[in-house]
């Protein structure tokens, strides 16, 4: 770790420590401290179930506080534990820095509590609870609320050159690509494209492309199940190849979109692969007559069965610092219950995590109001988070390295750079 990022995870560990310094009271009086993200919404969600609890539960107090502004919420996070000022319980954690943590010792082992099998089955199915138990057997979270990413795609302009449903294949988005292209000024200049996925090099930045492209290619296969690679095959190659080829094609801009006009409301863009919070965004701003909708991600002609896609999981932690681990899972259990869960899609349009939440008449009504958070109910069946593995961010980071040389650069060949990526993987396994 950089000399820099100590100092500075340091800084970070003194201002949430002087943020909390309340906690030591508050656990006297034996109340729990629940961070909630730093969203308006979920601020607001995150208050109005922690008065409920308290008004039926006045002698098992909850304190309810957004996360410590900063840089990110996971370095937020991290300087939290490295200082010993981590909150009772957190709801905003990423799925994929779990497995750190647990191997750090510093979550409470949610399987070991009474009740917790019985509620994580009530809410999950055996699939979901498989990705969430950790490598040592133990389940250390609670899967509470996703952002499915699928294909957004403006329905003028598919209309427009001849298509009756958005691409579903390869092929099929290959064709509406040239089709919108030929259908461009005819001036010899570029200044529109079928999509658009970031170019930047960050690890994160997978998440929005490359992967769930590879989820929904392999049926929701993984990249890596404990120390050995998983995702050498050949349906990361092949998504490689297809993002290869619409940069090649200039299908795709390889220029950065960051800090202009909304491309895709602007309509230099015709498609993006992104999550729900589109919606509202799209909802404010679009112009007059402006129609879009969302559609699974596109996926090899041969492609057969379901089409997965990544998740964008956020989910709930118990820190080892509770003072009270039953009292945080009761509450917990209160807190993701049915009801609960559709106050937080009312509130913050963010979809909980809950199996047959797209047929449950209990939301039923909710997304007849808002239709296209419903397509994102559907998939909610095929969405997968990360897996367990404490450097999952770096698996990441070298993916990206080569999707950066194979795919934007065209500087190796698919096969070549996912060869290349497992082996640098399989080299951070034998560390």
């Amino acid at each position: 770790m950089k000399k820099n990022y100590k100092i500075y995870l340091l800084a970070l560990a003194i201002m949430v420590s002087s943020i909390s310094c309340n906690k030591g009271n508050l656990n006297n009086n034996k109340a729990l401290i629940y961070w909630s993200s730093n969203n308006t919404e979920e601020i607001q969600f995150a208050k109005e179930i922690v008065d409920e609890w308290n008004k039926e539960n006045p002698n098992n107090k909850i304190v309810s506080q957004p996360v410590p502004e900063g840089q990110s919420s996971e370095e937020i996070i991290l300087a939290a534990v490295v200082g010993k000022t981590t909150p009772d319980i957190y709801s905003n954690m990423w799925q994929g820095d779990v497995e750190s943590y647990a191997e750090a010792g510093v979550l409470v082992a949610l399987d070991t509590l009474p009740s917790f099998k019985d509620f994580i089955y009530q809410r999950c199915d055996s699939a979901v609870v498989k990705e969430i138990t950790s490598l040592d057997g133990h389940i250390y979270q609670i899967p509470w609320k996703i952002n499915p990413i699928m294909l957004l795609y403006n329905r003028n302009i598919t209309k427009g050159i001849g298509l009756s449903n958005p691409p579903a294949s390869y092929s099929d988005f290959y064709e509406a690509s040239r089709r919108f292209q030929k259908d461009s000024n005819g001036d010899g200049y570029i200044d529109r494209w079928f999509g658009y996925s970031e170019v930047l090099v960050t690890w994160w930045q997978r998440f929005f492309d490359f992967y769930p492209l590879y989820l929904a290619a392999s049926g929701g296969g993984s990249l890596v199940q404990g120390n050995k690679v998983t995702f050498n095959n050949k349906y990361a190659i092949e998504v490689f190849r297809f993002l290869q080829g619409l940069y090649n094609r200039n299908y795709f801009a390889r220029e950065s979109f960051q800090g202009r006009q909304d491309a895709f409301l602007g309509e230099a863009i015709a498609s993006r692969f992104t999550g729900p919070w589109e919606i509202s965004h799209t909802e404010k701003f679009k112009p007059k007559g402006f129609d879009y909708d969302f559609s699974p991600l596109p996926v090899p002609d041969d492609h057969k069965g379901p089409i997965y896609t990544y998740g964008d999981p956020k989910n709930i932690v118990i820190f080892k610092t509770c003072i009270n681990p039953l009292m945080a899972l009761k509450f917990l259990e209160y807190s993701t219950s049915k009801s609960n869960d559709l106050k937080l899609l009312q509130v913050t349009n963010q979809l909980p995590r809950r199996k047959n939440i797209d047929v449950d008449p209990l939301f039923a009504s909710y997304f007849k109001k808002n239709p296209k958070m419903g397509s994102f109910a559907k998939q909610s069946r095929y969405v997968k988070g990360t897996d367990a593995s404490p450097v999952l961010k770096e698996v990441f980071d070298i993916i990206s390295q080569q999707y950066e040389a194979c795919v934007i650069f065209n500087k190796k060949t698919p096969e070549e750079a996912i060869n290349d990526a497992a082996n640098a993987v399989n080299l951070l396994f034998l560390k």
